[in-house]
């Protein structure tokens, strides 16, 4: 972690200067958080009171991590966290959850919007879920694939949106990166019982890998495409642009050796978020997404 923080400092400080320096001023950065359960938090614990169960907003999360580490080096930052479970690029100019729209908490004073959305669009939840408890492959996979062209549209025509409600705002992407591993299990370490056999066998873990890097490239397609219309956007993704992972997140995915960065079948004991969480971002993978987006802005 110390390596990790140590990176999360440098871009993240980069960024809290520069705003006060161009503008001669202590002026509050206004941060916006809007998205789905990877971009609130679900599974990595410490929710916000009455969320749980509901759009379990973390202060574990990506965006949130990034705003205290901001604050920790001086920078005043007004954030607003709308962020919920569930949500679709449809639900965020809509009631969900009995929770105002999210796109409504944007205005014109809008410094930075952080971002995590598109995943519930192609049914990706389901999809972790049928390879969980039957066979992903083959049909599974090719119906989320299927779906990644109507995204990465919608994807762009938000970003659009949020350009016209915020238009000096920087809009930054975190993604969902890679919960399986393309390979067998690490031995000789302790591993979650999700690893157990015939849960996620090799060619669904194949499968998958294969599905989770489309969805990645559905949405660097999205904003590409975004930039090339004024779109202030990045995407802070876990992969390269030639669709392999980054370093930094080689062997932490579920049934690898290092430090998962995704919740297992953890998330079922007692007191804990139940299938909600599972193959969604630990505490751990949400500082590493955070370091990522903390590099973007």
């Amino acid at each position: 972690m110390k390596k990790l923080g140590t990176a999360l400092f440098a871009c993240a400080l980069a960024f809290a200067v520069a705003p006060a320096a161009n503008a001669g001023t202590a002026k509050s950065l206004q941060v916006v958080a809007l998205g789905d359960s990877y971009a609130a938090g679900t599974g990595a614990g410490d929710y916000e009171p009455g969320t749980e169960g509901v759009c379990y907003r973390s202060a574990n999360s990506a965006a949130a991590v990034v705003v205290a580490d901001l604050r920790s080096r001086g920078k005043q930052v007004d954030f607003t966290n709308v962020m919920c479970s569930g949500a679709a690029i449809p639900d965020l100019s809509t009631t969900f959850k009995e929770q105002p729209p999210q796109l409504d908490s944007l205005s014109k004073s809008t410094d930075l919007v952080l971002l995590t959305i598109g995943g519930n669009d192609v049914g990706f939840a389901d999809y972790a879920g049928m390879c969980i408890l039957s066979d992903c492959t083959g049909a599974g996979a090719q119906l989320v694939l299927g779906q990644l062209p109507a995204m990465t549209t919608k994807l762009t025509a938000l970003l659009g949106d949020i350009k016209q409600r915020s238009p000096r705002a920087r809009v930054v992407l975190g993604g969902y990166g890679r919960a399986f591993t393309p390979g067998a299990n690490a031995p000789d370490v302790p591993l979650d019982p999700i690893c157990g056999d015939g849960i996620l066998t090799l060619p669904e873990r194949a499968e998958g890998a294969t599905v989770s890097q489309g969805v990645d490239q559905a949405i660097r397609d999205g904003v590409r495409a975004a930039r090339q219309r004024g779109v202030n956007a990045a995407y802070a993704s876990a992969y390269h642009g030639n669709g392999t992972l980054r370093a930094e997140f080689e062997g932490h995915s579920a049934c690898q050796g290092g430090t998962p960065y995704y919740r297992g079948f953890d998330a079922l004991a007692p007191g804990q978020e139940g299938s909600v969480a599972v193959l969604h971002p630990s505490k751990a993978g949400q500082a590493a997404f955070a370091t990522l987006v903390a590099c973007e802005i």
